[in-house]
């Protein structure tokens, strides 16, 4: 059966506010060398789709400008040069881009298998979160087992996404977030301790457990300096984000006399290669663990694709536990 020529996709009218997502219709993409075209079933929806939208997070040079940065459905075109991936395979994909589309194109060695017993629904949570976690936390973070790590935002997909992961490789973990709801959540996903950042200080409770090794922020702003106060001598800050601004002062004396690192990364911009990388670490030592069962996706709502605007309000409000989609 022939591919429609067009397709309907959610594209951002103006840089606003969340009804500035409109669903309109486009050609459908092409696969050019080492890519595929996925009839996507559903997408995630991130953070960084929202800061796109805001005019604050631009595409990639030659990437799509419609949002939509994960996804998950069926092979349905192959480009040239493209070995291990056939018509008819069912894959989750990261994306440049146009993610928020009945059909997006992906270079194949961003594309994993859908894991054993998960549907396309839940494989759609996978790559940006899975992706962002592992290479933060473990190839850039460098976590062992044992060390306390620290995620704040337990109960976003990050944070759940990163619980999971960290307990699975034998790490305590401690977390915050913002109700006791929340934390509760993080307790079941595998948190020693859930820290509710509204009626307790996050610095004293880990100087109560000797400090983290480890912390993982997407804060940023006035939780720069309470960070170094939180990290044990030799610890590791990994920035990923700047929900409260990108700027701080810092006690670099401090940073010095305890060896501290501070470090970071977004994954968006980084290249095919480094993306594969991360691709082929996470389908030998992450993807058998929720096949397994060990580690799962962490669902809040479903939306439909036209309803884009909606799912970006309910991320915004945060009031959501895990991962929001659309229903393609």
């Amino acid at each position: 059966m022939p591919l429609p020529t067009t397709q309907t996709v959610v594209e951002i009218t103006q840089h606003g506010e969340p009804d500035v997502l409109v669903p309109t219709s486009r050609p459908v993409p092409q696969p050019r060398y080492g890519e595929v075209l996925i009839k996507l079933a559903y997408a995630g929806v991130n953070r960084p789709d929202a800061l796109q939208r805001a005019g604050l997070y631009n595409p990639p040079p030659g990437a799509s400008d419609l949002p939509g940065l994960e996804g998950a459905g069926e092979v349905v075109a192959v480009g040239d040069g493209v070995t291990g991936i056939v018509l008819g395979d069912a894959v989750c994909a990261l994306l440049p881009g146009g993610g928020y589309a009945e059909y997006a194109t992906a270079p194949a060695a961003h594309c994993l298998p859908v894991p054993a017993g998960l549907s396309l629904k839940q494989a759609a949570c996978l790559p940006e979160t899975f992706f962002t976690v592992w290479s933060n936390v473990f190839m850039r973070g460098g976590l062992q087992a044992g060390e306390r790590f620290l995620v704040h935002g337990g109960s976003s997909g990050i944070g759940t996404t990163a619980i999971q992961l960290a307990a699975a490789f034998g790490a305590r973990v401690f977390a915050t977030a913002g109700s006791d709801e929340k934390c509760t959540a993080c307790r079941d996903l595998g948190a020693e301790v859930a820290i509710n950042y509204r009626d307790a200080d996050f610095v004293q409770v880990m100087r109560d457990h000797d400090r983290a090794d480890l912390i993982l922020d997407m804060v940023g702003g006035p939780y720069m300096q309470r960070n170094i106060k939180a990290l044990a001598n030799d610890g590791r800050l990994v920035q990923i984000a700047f929900l409260q601004g990108s700027k701080a002062e810092l006690n670099m004396m401090e940073v010095m006399t305890r060896r501290l690192t501070l470090t970071g990364s977004t994954l968006r911009p980084q290249s095919d290669l480094a993306k594969a990388c991360i691709a082929d670490q996470l389908s030998e030592q992450v993807w058998p663990l929720l096949s397994a069962g060990t580690v799962a996706t962490v669902m809040d709502q479903e939306f439909d694709l036209a309803d884009a605007a909606a799912a970006h309000t309910r991320m915004e409000s945060s009031a959501h536990i895990g991962k929001i989609v659309l229903k393609v």
